[in-house]
């Protein structure tokens, strides 16, 4: 702490600090004005122990004399000591040292009827200073002093606006002397009311005071009639001395210092006179004044229940100034003032704000008019060229805001008119969906027959392939047994010509040398053809996954060898190839089944074993050399069928990852399936495995989703056993017979003929639950065995008569049925098979989605393979477990990585959804009950046929004629959509017993709708975070300018204040005093900011843009 003169300004300050800290926060002491004196021992002493209390003396003063709010407190305790110290002096230097009492006393020595001309001259001198240091008082001083002086023991509220009223009534008497000619008038003008109590112990009571009617009245005839009472006279007089000064200006100044309080805003508010004395200061001559009390009006009308104020202080302004109209002395002025734009643009300001912050719309638009009868639209079309871009931007917002009847009235009726035609495209709308809806199941129609002739001319490829391979091999083998044939044919010459040498030598041991050259021979034989595979006996790795089967151990109807002469080992000697050695030419040609055993054969040799023995099997492509295992497919049918997978490694991750609880397939199980062609690890070489560990790495792993799919059937309803009840069952036949509008006859007739026609099929229908019964057939019988007449009979029963004896009625019944149903059903139904033949198909041929698998495969093994192992596939239902794994920081799923991964990496297959077509439609498909239904339409046109052939009934034989073809048509399609369904459901590994569509197709709907989600996701976090990132750059840009020129950053603070005004008036365009001090000079800061702007401005002002406004603001 620097211990200087300037830090020890009076005494009065620390005597005032050391007794308020003594005797409590909240009490402060008239100042002295006492200076230090030479000797400085005592403010040494005040001095040091205010050293020593420094953190009391700091916490005082922030609280209680510089009145700031809770953060700017915070930010000063912030400061260091000596920061504090200088605040504090410059605190006690800027405050003013009177106390409130000393001001009113003088404002009530200027209102002193009974003071002399001469003294009131010279009192009235120091007015305007005096008013000056009050409003310093009540703007720097804190709330206590500002309490003080408005209390009720000084009524400072009063006397200020007692002094107002004094100091304007010159101008305003003055005015109406000229307007009436006639200074006895202008005393019996309202205005007299308004003066006539100026002050309380004279003849003029305060404002404050209730007085009689009498009273006034008494004290208006005492002015008309010049008694010899002065005090009017004198009154004037001295109001003519004030009005001269600007103690009104500084009066309003005053008020206003008041009001941005929110206690003496009340106060203000509350107050009988205030606000219609500060409204008829606009009398006043000085366009500084008048702009200022326009400035005020409008603040107070964008205050809750300011607005009603001030109208009703104008309302008293047109009766104190003989006002013809409201607002008629302000627009003169308005017209008039042309020279002063503060003035002009405060007005133009308080104008639009009067007239458009109101909610209620028709008053807005009344106040609209008041002004439009005052001429204002001519003058405003007389402004618009003036060179004041102030005034421009004020007059551009009250254009903006206001309200044109004529053209509202022109908006509702095309209002109307557009919601007419809004409902006639509403109609063309529902038109036009309904032909996308028969267009779009046109084309289903024809992809589904371009699908099944696909799959017909697949079948008839695969056909004429397996075809051609049994022929190619039977042709390789034809070809050997032939290469065979010759080399026997060949070898037995040559043996033959041996022999005969070997005679032609002779000799004794002659014959000897023919039987060991035929041994060795038949040893020759056998060498010089080195086996082409390996033995046939399979290993016991090969045995242990599959066996060959009957048939390869020996041929039957294979010939033998000639006998003579047999050797000691047995002859029948098996040749490498599996097949005995061929007989001599003589002998006949092998039976036909050799070729085939002898391919089959060749094929099992060609299939790679696995070692031991050696030699290894081929890798698979792009194996990179892995160990592979043969495995035999579960899937196929056959004899035989082989294939081998390679062996996977497990991955060691750098981090603990989670695991992707999915359901893998076995290895056997992947064989003809989706997986089968996948090579998810050349995935793993193209995508940064390490940002993904870093993404998704954990220390712990919840339990495991459970994917049970537990189906509670629905209890069955057994078929409900109705008592039947005559009386009832007569009132509801009576009603069905109602609703046909036919007589039983006809109705019979119709029903023998088939005539649909005649009778709906939904009467049909209805009268399916009135067949009778037996017992009622024995009733009606033993009625007409009786010979009972009819005509005693009601109709019902007269119906049931004739209704029981149709032959076979109830088939007929049900044929009708049939026949009225059968359009409906195929049309129902073949939308139905066509989505599940289209889906179906799309899903297996798509290769956009065989590579996404490819990628949820490479990723999964990534995360699993060190807990749980690779696996070579995965169910179906593991796709929606993608979003219940999340990243480390909870961010983002597994299926949000993999949006990513193709959109950077595989860009080709992003939109991998659009090829799979109709799916949602074969989602909602029960194939089941599809084919049921199918099964019920072919049962019910065999009914029909065996009708036709007892009865051959035209309509049935039409019938027949038109629809069987359909119908054969209609099995075809649900024929090809099984298959269909079922090559898809076991190309993903599945079974269609377990997973029906209604179950298959979910998981792909579901899987586009989640990623489809998730690809949105991402890109709407890619924008936010290229927003941020353009945000900091801004700002770093921005920071560099302000660096460089303080004047921009100046602009810039201001383009971000006009933002936020802009979104409040956005919320509400009146502005609610929350109880908070300094409110009214916010509204005045921001109206000089932006202009005011309507709620309901129906468009917004060109100039909001503009906040650099090139003239100065007052």
């Amino acid at each position: 702490m620097r211990s200087c003169p300037r830090l020890l300004p009076t005494i009065t300050g620390f005597r005032k600090i050391r007794l308020h800290l003594q005797a409590g926060p909240g009490l402060w002491f008239p100042p002295e004005k006492t200076k230090l004196p030479d000797g400085q021992n005592l403010a040494c002493l005040d001095f040091c122990w205010v050293i020593q209390n420094q953190n009391e003396v700091v916490n005082l003063v922030l609280q209680n004399s510089m009145n700031l709010p809770p953060d700017k407190v915070r930010l000063l305790r912030s400061y260091d000591n000596e920061k504090k110290w200088e605040l504090i002096c410059d605190q006690e230097r800027f405050q003013v040292k009177n106390p409130p009492h000393t001001y009113i006393q003088k404002l009530r020595g200027f209102l002193d009827p009974a003071v002399t001309r001469k003294k009131f001259r010279r009192r009235v001198q120091e007015s305007t200073q005096m008013l000056r240091e009050l409003e310093i008082s009540l703007r720097t001083n804190h709330i206590g002093w500002v309490r003080e002086f408005l209390n009720e023991e000084n009524r400072g509220l009063d006397v200020l606006v007692e002094y107002l009223s004094f100091a304007q009534y010159a101008v305003t008497f003055d005015g109406e002397q000229l307007e009436g000619g006639s200074e006895v008038a202008s005393i019996d003008s309202p205005w007299s009311r308004s003066i006539e109590d100026l002050h309380g112990e004279c003849s003029l009571p305060s404002p404050s005071s209730s007085i009689s009617r009498a009273a006034r009245h008494s004290i208006s005839s005492t002015l008309v009639t010049r008694s010899n009472t002065l005090p009017s006279r004198r009154t004037l007089k001295n109001s003519r001395l004030v009005c001269k000064k600007d103690d009104v200006h500084v009066c309003i100044m005053c008020l206003r210092a008041i009001m941005n309080y929110q206690y003496g805003f009340n106060m203000v508010m509350a107050h009988p006179h205030a606000v219609n004395e500060i409204a008829l200061s606009l009398n006043n001559r000085n366009p500084r004044t008048k702009a200022l009390v326009l400035e005020l009006l409008a603040a107070v009308c964008l205050v809750r229940g300011g607005h009603e104020i001030i109208l009703s202080a104008f309302d008293n302004f047109k009766t104190v100034c003989s006002e013809s109209m409201r607002f008629e002395k302000l627009m003169e002025d308005f017209k008039n003032e042309d020279d002063n734009i503060d003035f002009l643009v405060a007005c133009m300001q308080f104008i639009n704000i009067v007239v458009h912050s109101v909610e209620d719309m028709n008053f807005r638009v009344h106040l609209q008019y008041d002004f439009t009868k005052l001429n204002l639209d001519e003058h405003l079309e007389r402004l618009k060229h003036t060179e004041s871009d102030r005034l421009k931007v004020q007059i551009q917002a009250y254009l903006d805001n206001v309200f044109d009847v004529g053209t509202l009235l022109e908006d509702a009726e095309t209002k109307t008119a557009a919601l007419e035609r809004v409902e006639e495209l509403e109609e063309s709308l529902a038109g036009m969906s309904e032909r996308l809806l028969d267009v779009e199941n046109e084309a289903m129609l024809k992809i589904v027959e371009l699908e099944k002739q696909l799959m017909q001319t697949n079948k008839e490829l695969d056909q004429l392939r397996e075809g051609y391979a049994n022929a190619n091999s039977q042709v390789h083998t034809l070809r050997r047994i032939v290469r065979e044939k010759d080399q026997t044919i060949r070898r037995h010459s040559r043996l033959e010509r041996q022999a005969q040498e070997a005679q032609q030598a002779g000799g004794p041991g002659a014959p000897q040398p023919q039987r060991g050259e035929g041994d060795g021979g038949v040893s020759d034989s056998a060498s010089p053809s080195p086996p082409p595979c390996s033995n046939l006996s399979p290993s016991p790795e090969t045995v242990s996954y599959h066996s060959v089967g009957p048939g390869l151990g020996g041929v039957p109807g294979m010939l033998t060898p000639p006998p003579p002469p047999p050797p000691p080992p047995p002859m029948p000697v098996t040749v490498s190839n599996g097949l005995y050695p061929t007989p001599p030419p003589p002998a006949p040609p092998p039976p036909p089944p050799p070729p085939p055993l002898a391919s089959r054969t060749n094929e099992l040799c060609c299939v790679p074993m696995p070692p031991p023995p050696p030699p290894v099997a081929p890798p698979l492509p792009g194996a990179g050399g892995s160990p592979t295992v043969i495995f035999n497919s579960g899937l196929a049918e056959g004899p035989l069928k082989l294939f081998s997978v390679k062996i996977k490694k497990p991955i060691q991750t750098k981090f603990r990852m989670p695991v992707l609880n999915w359901v893998a397939l076995k290895p056997s199980q992947i064989n003809g399936t989706v997986f089968n062609d996948i090579d998810d690890e050349s995935i793993l070489q193209n995508l940064d495995m390490e940002e993904f560990e870093e993404l998704f790495k954990t220390k712990a792993q919840g339990p495991a989703v459970d994917l049970t799919l537990s189906r509670q059937k629905l209890p069955q309803k057994g078929p409900s056993k109705v008592s039947l009840l005559e009386a009832n069952r007569a009132k509801n036949l009576a009603i069905t017979l109602r609703k046909a509008g036919q007589g039983s006859e006809v109705i019979c007739r119709a029903i023998q003929m088939f005539d649909l026609r005649t009778v709906r099929v939904d009467f049909v229908e209805c009268l399916m639950r009135f067949l009778p019964t037996e017992a009622e057939v024995k009733l009606l019988r033993q009625y007409e065995r009786d010979r009972k007449p009819l005509e005693a009979l009601s109709d019902e029963d007269r119906f049931m008569m004739q209704f029981s004896r149709i032959e076979r009625l109830s088939q007929r019944m049900t044929i009708m049925t049939f026949m009225g149903n059968f359009a409906d059903n195929v049309q129902m139904l073949t939308p139905q098979l066509h989505a599940i033949i289209a889906a179906s198909v799309s899903i297996k041929s798509s290769q956009k989605l065989k590579k996404i698998l490819e990628i949820i495969l490479a990723l999964g093994n990534y995360m699993n393979s060190s807990k749980r192992g690779a696996v070579y596939g995965f169910k179906l239902q593991s796709l929606d477990l993608l979003l219940d794994t999340k990243s480390t920081d909870r961010k983002q799923t597994l299926l949000h990585y993999i949006s990513n991964v193709v959109r950077e990496k595989y860009q080709a297959v992003s939109l991998f959804y659009n090829e799979l077509h109709y799916v949602d439609k074969a989602a909602a498909v029960s194939l089941e009950n599809v084919l049921c239904d199918v099964k019920e339409l072919q049962r019910g046109m065999e009914l029909t046929w065996r009708e036709f052939s007892v009865s051959h009934n035209a309509t049935l034989k039409d019938f027949i004629s038109r629809n069987e073809s359909r119908l054969t048509k209609l099995q075809e399609d649900a024929r090809i959509a099984q298959d269909a369904f079922e090559d898809a459901v076991k190309f993903f590994g599945e079974s269609s017993k377990t997973m029906p569509p209604s179950v298959f197709f979910p998981v792909f709907v579901r899987f586009i709708k989640a990623y489809r989600l998730a690809d949105e996701e991402n890109e709407q976090r890619r924008r936010q975070e290229q927003m941020l990132l353009e945000k900091l750059e801004q700002e770093e840009q921005q920071e560099e300018e302000d660096s460089k020129s303080p004047s921009h950053k100046g602009k810039r603070q201001q383009q971000e204040l006009i933002t936020e005004l802009r979104r409040r008036q956005g919320k509400d365009s009146r502005h609610v005093y929350e109880g908070k001090d300094g409110a009214i000079e916010d509204i005045i800061t921001a109206l000089k900011t932006v202009p005011f702007t309507a709620r309901s401005a129906k468009r917004s002002s060109r100039f909001f843009c503009d906040p650099a406004l090139p003239e100065e603001h007052y």
